[in-house]
């Protein structure tokens, strides 16, 4: 595994997996929050998104954090050598979603762009709560048309993602 998509709703814990894998892994990150997102919260437009999408993955190796289907994961899951999906309960995200914009609020973090504070934003609640109906289909069409070879791995639970954070290598043994 040298091309990694981790994807999830907001709130189920892909960054933290995305950053675990490329320390352990030892491969860049790409946060696609970083690339797509402008200060104070504007998107980018979708031409210079996916140019910046394309320079990100030209390497042979990374970890990407995010699908932005619709946008970007077509390219993203035409290279990717696994597709980790983060299955997790609503109510989970919910929650860390509304802990991290409590105790979290106004810091920056290295998966949101410069200018882009942690805050609380009742449309993000919307699209985590809605993610397994909005967004896993799209997530899956695109998976289908753009990269049916690419292996799938689902992880629900803490352990799961424990697991398999502790079965990949470097070098692959």
């Amino acid at each position: 595994m040298r091309r990694i998509i981790v994807v999830g709703s907001q709130g189920s814990g892909k960054t933290r997996l995305a950053r675990n894998l490329g320390r352990k892994l030892e491969l860049p990150v790409v946060h696609l929050d970083v690339l797509y997102w402008q200060p104070g919260w504007k998107p980018s437009d979708k031409a210079s998104f996916r140019m910046r999408v394309a320079d990100a993955i030209a390497g042979e190796a990374w970890v990407i954090d995010g699908s932005f289907s619709g946008l970007a994961f077509d390219l993203t899951i035409a290279r990717a050598d696994v597709l980790v999906v983060i299955d997790r309960p609503r109510w989970v995200c919910q929650w860390r979603i509304l802990w991290r914009s409590a105790f979290h609020r106004d810091t920056t973090r290295p998966d949101l762009p410069e200018g882009c504070p942690e805050q609380f934003d009742w449309k993000l609640m919307k699209e985590a709560w809605r993610y397994d109906v909005e967004r896993v289909p799209v997530i899956e069409a695109e998976r289908m048309q753009y990269g049916p070879e690419v292996p799938v791995v689902r992880l629900r639970r803490d352990r799961d993602i424990q697991g398999f954070l502790e079965s990949v290598s470097v070098h692959g043994e």
